[in-house]
């Protein structure tokens, strides 16, 4: 066994662990999770049980069970698990959202075009996480708020006082991915009517399914 030998073995060793190292600063062990991304036109659909370093693409597609998905054949659904979507534009989104039910979202702004002023809606938002490629905050959460896990499987929550059917609204503006300022929310409890109380939002689409129905309204902004 010679000296050449051993500084063989132990240079592939050390090769190996180098290998497990930057592996590891790449991607980050956690349950599976839905990832959904916009590429050259199409959408990928894909299901990860790690965490893949924002808009890294290729890695996405080798480390995820993905699937293209045709926007005609996107439906409105609800999301149980964490959700992260990574974007260049706010039509993806749009698209992808508004009117979703997500309790766990992250979203990745991936493009380099400053983005508009518009509002998606999201239902049951709990909490969010945001990603930015520039600014001087490039990435934050906000946590709308919190619920026990028979809520999530109700998706509506119980008032404690009143016992009126709660519908947690949340919108959010898409400018805040510019990085100009600081993320931020604010709610407005016991909406009865958001058309009335928000006509600027121009959502003629969102309406109490009961009498009893109030909402608490949160912007995101």
């Amino acid at each position: 066994f010679t000296f050449s030998a051993l500084s063989f073995w132990l240079a592939l060793i050390l090769a190996g662990f180098l290998g497990i190292h930057i592996t590891g600063s790449f991607v980050r062990s956690q349950k599976n999770h839905t990832l959904i991304f916009t590429k050259e036109n199409t959408i990928r659909n894909c299901s990860c049980s790690v965490d893949i370093r924002d808009c890294d693409y290729c890695l996405a597609n080798l480390m995820c069970n993905c699937k293209t998905v045709l926007p005609s054949t996107m439906e409105k659904t609800t999301y149980k698990s964490h959700l992260t979507i990574w974007f260049t534009d706010t039509s993806v989104l749009e698209m992808l959202l508004n009117f979703t039910r997500v309790w766990d979202l992250k979203l990745s702004f991936c493009g380099t075009t400053p983005l508009p002023t518009e509002y998606l809606a999201i239902w049951g938002l709990q909490k969010l996480r945001v990603k930015k490629v520039k600014g001087l905050f490039p990435e934050q959460s906000v946590t709308i708020y919190s619920s026990s896990n028979n809520e999530k499987e109700n998706l509506l929550a119980m008032h404690n006082k009143d016992r009126q059917m709660l519908a947690h609204i949340s919108f959010l503006d898409t400018s805040l991915f510019n990085g100009y300022s600081l993320l931020k929310s604010y709610s407005v409890e016991n909406v009865s009517s958001i058309m009335e109380h928000f006509p600027s939002l121009l959502y003629s689409d969102v309406s109490p399914t009961s009498d009893n129905k109030s909402y608490v309204v949160t912007f995101i902004y």
